[in-house]
């Protein structure tokens, strides 16, 4: 098992995809955060003229991290999956570890590593550009607060949960071009559009509370799409249920992919 762990952190970890994601993510998450802090700090209102209290503004910024940046650890755990399809590795992979579950958990637990990873380049351009602007602005960080390490802590784990789901869905999903449309697709476009229509009535904003991205604002506990959808935050699930609801994709996942793509002959 421990050489199938480091064998797997050592095949990401020579290839470029890992640090062209983190420095898009960087970059991606690092302008979203400044100029949300900037946003905030300037325009004391939402839309529809409610107030945002000066204490929800930090949570709001250091949260673009999972809000926005969470495609980013789930694109590279299924790349990491669907990279050995792709280039046939997993021929020499299965030769050299032949008990297919102990490879299957050695890409989970690096996969576990590298979220982290991505949790903390995301975390160091939506806390530290985040709150420079905030701090240039007047404002206050709240970096001094439990509260909000708390919520960086969530913010770690919803991201390392992200790539394990990531990972998942490029086991069960082997076509490596398939597995990267349906991830854009769905971050992108699917999810948000299902997200708004859920949020227009009770019953549909609980079943909207169960969808992935939803149960991950749910464990961080804060987020841009539910300070701006009120019927959507109402309705959000508690940050341990979404933490379960999150964990029990990468679950899904990973468990129909073992049953089915993962035995099947890769020669």
């Amino acid at each position: 098992m421990l050489r199938s762990i480091r064998s797997e952190l050592l095949k990401t970890s020579t290839t470029r995809i890992w640090w062209i994601l983190a420095i898009i993510l960087f970059g991606y998450v690092g302008l979203t955060a400044a100029g949300m802090a900037a946003l905030f700090t300037t325009i004391r209102e939402q839309p529809d003229g409610a107030a945002i209290p000066a204490e929800l503004v930090p949570p709001l910024v250091y949260s673009i991290a999972t809000a926005v940046g969470y495609v980013f650890p789930l694109l590279f755990g299924a790349l990491s999956s669907t990279t050995e399809f792709r280039h046939e590795t997993l021929t020499p992979t299965f030769l050299a570890t032949p008990r297919r579950p102990v490879v299957l958990v050695g890409k989970v637990v690096a996969g576990a590593v590298w979220g982290v990873v991505f949790a903390l380049v995301g975390l160091a351009a939506s806390v530290g550009l985040g709150a420079l602007v905030l701090a240039t602005t007047g404002q206050q960080t709240l970096l001094d607060s439990s509260d909000t390490w708390a919520l960086l802590g969530r913010i770690v784990l919803a991201m390392l949960v992200w790539t394990i789901v990531g990972v998942g869905l490029g086991v069960l999903i082997p076509n490596q071009v398939a597995a990267i449309v349906i991830v854009l697709a769905f971050t992108q476009f699917v999810e948000p559009l299902l997200r708004l229509a859920s949020s227009f009535w009770e019953w549909t904003a609980r079943i909207g509370g169960f969808l992935p991205g939803a149960a991950s604002d749910a464990l961080v506990g804060s987020s841009i799409f539910t300070a701006f959808s009120g019927a959507a935050a109402t309705e959000a699930l508690e940050w341990w249920q979404g933490g379960l609801v999150l964990a029990g994709y990468a679950v899904l996942f990973l468990g129909i992919g073992a049953l089915t793509t993962w035995r099947r002959d890769v020669t």
